[in-house]
């Protein structure tokens, strides 16, 4: 018979698997390209930041690192490691910042911070560590400062939507004591 600590570890592995497999989906069934880096849009931040909203910072960096990095090995292998760390340290930061029992201020600025993460990630990765990786590693020569300029605004949009979003699951599936 399994304890009440090893049951709630279950449960706790079950969310994740779940997000983690919604994140993979809402970036891999609606992927609009982005020409000039080889990107595309998506909404798999959506259950990232749900994820951090109603279980916290671990399940939230989790589902981030996994879920999107996951769908990026479907045809754009090139970005698993950008999206893995970014989309872990957007999930993680939202966690932490909501806390553990968030109002919904708080769960706007955490978002916010989230969406911050997510352009200057991605931008950092794209117009910075990318560009030096591929001087020794041709495989990640795939962007360039200009690329990652042109994607500031789709990832800042990407952001908000997912983030509105996030919002709404959020309101609807959070448990707040009175």
């Amino acid at each position: 018979m399994k304890s009440h600590a090893q049951m709630k570890q279950l449960v706790l592995v079950g969310i994740m698997a779940a997000f983690a497999t919604l994140a993979f989906l809402g970036t891999t069934v609606i992927r609009v390209p982005i020409p000039a880096s080889g990107g595309y849009f998506n909404l798999g931040d959506t259950f990232v930041m749900a994820a951090a909203l109603l279980y916290g910072p671990v399940v939230g960096g989790v589902v981030g690192a996994i879920g999107p990095a996951m769908a990026d090995a479907v045809g754009f292998p090139q970005f698993i490691l950008a999206t893995a760390v970014v989309k872990g340290i957007e999930g993680a930061l939202i966690g932490l910042l909501a806390g553990t029992r968030p109002r919904p201020l708080r769960v706007v600025v955490a978002l916010l911070a989230g969406v911050a993460v997510l352009v200057v990630g991605y931008y950092v990765f794209e117009a910075h560590i990318y560009p030096m990786l591929a001087r020794s590693i041709p495989f990640f020569g795939v962007t360039d400062a200009a690329a990652a300029l042109a994607e500031i605004v789709p990832n800042l949009l990407q952001g908000v939507i997912s983030a509105v979003i996030a919002f709404g699951i959020w309101k609807v599936f959070a448990h707040r004591s009175a």
